[in-house]
């Protein structure tokens, strides 16, 4: 055997020991709900049976409030982004919110659809099985792509809209998550469904925030905990197989309800110039931009974001 080749192999096995490590410190097991729900689950969530699923949910607020405020998380988020903002509301208004199929505690849609439409048409079964008939419906980045697809498929079923963030439009990201790399990339979104370094899920969480010195470990725990629900690491893979932003845009121009868009300046997943497209293209909207704040501003400063938003629906009242 020549020189050259023993060096080969040398290297070869080198490189197997040191995937072999990273691997086995970084084994990260799928968690079942009830190991979860101990910590993520405490009251007032509640799991109601939806399309197969037992999907996690929060409803608080005043129950006799005729139009109440849903709120939809994002992309390997969870009911739990909107904390600091259902403390805000719900002495006023009556919010529900819930893990999307493929997040949280609710995990994987039985079907493995993650289309957009397949999304609102979840939404509109939620707000049935609550008979809940018109809401406030409000989201962030996918949670706001699906709620503007959820105003525009069922029109009769939402009264005012909230985009935070949202996606839907085509874009280029200027800096994407490390986790969201990793699930879009061939092998090894595969090996993610084993492995998962707790520094993904910091550097990600990290990422979305204006400031990142911002994220502490409790924040980080909660994203990195959730993601390893049984189901979730194969569910974010198939989502971004099937639902990206594209040709569906071209209906934003059929939204007529009063919308309110928030968007944090530093955003560097979806690009503030989105904000002003969604303006340009809802007629009855409006816009405020936060100058510190990245790409989930409902977690970085819920107070300076939900008094916008408090903002908006007492001048709707008014009217």
């Amino acid at each position: 055997m020549s020189r050259l080749l023993k060096m080969f192999f040398a290297v070869l096995c080198l490189l197997v020991v040191v995937v072999a490590v990273f691997v086995a410190l970084n084994w990260q097991p799928d968690r079942s709900v009830e190991q979860l729900s101990a910590r993520w689950a405490k009251p007032p969530s509640q799991f109601i049976a939806i399309n197969g699923m037992q999907v996690h949910l929060r409803d608080e607020g005043p129950v006799d409030d005729p139009r109440p405020i849903v709120l939809l998380h994002g992309t390997s988020s969870s009911l739990h982004t909107w904390d600091a903002w259902v403390d805000a509301l719900k002495g006023e208004h009556r919010v529900i919110r819930f893990d999307l199929p493929g997040f949280g505690l609710t995990g994987p849609e039985p079907t493995g659809l993650y289309a957009i439409e397949h999304y609102a048409a979840f939404v509109v079964a939620v707000l049935d099985q609550l008979g809940v008939e018109q809401v406030t419906l409000g989201g962030n980045s996918l949670g706001g792509y699906i709620a503007w697809a959820t105003t525009v498929l069922y029109p009769q079923r939402v009264v005012q809209l909230i985009l935070v963030d949202a996606s839907g439009y085509p874009f280029e990201a200027e800096s994407l998550p490390l986790a969201f790399k990793i699930a879009q990339t061939p092998i090894l979104n595969k090996l993610m469904r084993f492995v998962l370094p707790r520094s993904v899920v910091k550097r990600s969480v990290e990422n979305v925030f204006g400031d990142p010195a911002l994220v502490t470990p409790a924040l980080v725990d909660r994203y990195f905990e959730i993601s390893t629900r049984a189901g979730n690491r194969g569910a974010l893979v198939a989502r971004f197989e099937q639902t990206q932003p594209g040709e569906f845009s071209s209906r934003v121009k059929e939204i007529t309800v009063p919308t309110l868009i928030l968007w944090g300046q530093l955003d560097h997943l979806i690009p503030v110039s989105l904000a002003e497209r969604f303006h340009q293209d809802i007629a009855n909207s409006r816009v405020a931009i936060f100058a510190e704040l990245g790409h989930v501003p409902q977690e970085e400063n819920p107070q300076v974001t939900v008094n916008a938003l408090k903002r908006f629906l007492a001048e709707q009242t008014a009217q």
